[in-house]
């Protein structure tokens, strides 16, 4: 009896492109851009997001490319990726909850609204405290500290705050290093990348045996290659 593949946390289902459910491979050509989607959820109301990891032909990773919601409510998520070089190349989905989508959408609406003020706080910078560890000294770790600090510091206005946690620079470092939880991945899936010339080129067979004249009507290579500019 075979095993039954385990289920993450948060499913990753029917991922495309993929050709007979990864027993062959998808193609590409090199420089070519294509979308990879998936059908990502999970229970509950926090937040997830998802990640597409594209693997060479040495086995390094490609750059970290991040998914999107491709419409709100239908939990189909897509990125657009792009394989560099010919060979044989791997991608697959990775899906998992974000702690820190998650607690910006509930401070926003309960911070305003006055509900749990002081705890809310505390849980944002118990968050963003663990989201600064996974990032690199020389990427904008102060960056997300300084956001801690403001949440803890009680002499600040509430506002001020929390306003401090919400930044365009402290979303641009934890957009490149994301707080990940509970991550789930897809299968990996085959990907044969060929020269450009795949896009359009074509194959053209004869037989030269059949390329024969009236006074030779069995065709040899001779006779063959005069029909070569025709071709």
């Amino acid at each position: 009896m075979s095993a039954t593949p385990a289920i993450g946390r948060i499913p990753v289902r029917d991922v495309h492109p993929v050709v007979e459910c990864g027993r062959y491979p998808t193609k590409a050509v090199a420089g070519e851009t294509f979308e990879v989607t998936a059908t990502v959820f999970r229970e509950g109301h926090d937040a997830v997001a998802a990640n597409v990891v594209l693997t060479g032909p040495d086995g390094c990773h490609g750059p970290w490319t991040p998914m999107r919601e491709l419409a709100p409510g239908t939990d189909r998520w897509g990125a657009e990726v792009t394989p560099t070089s010919e060979g044989r190349w791997t991608y697959r989905v990775e899906a998992w909850s974000d702690p820190v989508a998650t607690w910006r959408h509930r401070a926003r609406i309960k911070i305003p609204a006055g509900i749990d003020v002081g705890l809310v706080l505390e849980e944002g910078a118990d968050v963003f405290e663990r989201a600064a560890a996974g990032v690199p000294a020389e990427e904008g770790r102060t960056t997300v500290l300084a956001a801690v600090d403001a949440l803890r510091d009680d002499s600040m206005p509430v506002a001020s705050r929390l306003a401090a946690a919400l930044t365009p620079e402290v979303d641009a470092v934890l957009a490149a290093h994301p707080l990940r939880e509970f991550v789930t991945a897809s299968d990996t899936l085959p990907l044969l990348v060929e020269r450009e010339r795949a896009l359009y080129g074509s194959w053209y067979e004869f037989f030269p045996r059949s390329e024969g004249t009236p006074e030779q009507p069995h065709g040899t290579f001779r006779t063959a290659a005069r029909r070569l500019p025709a071709i």
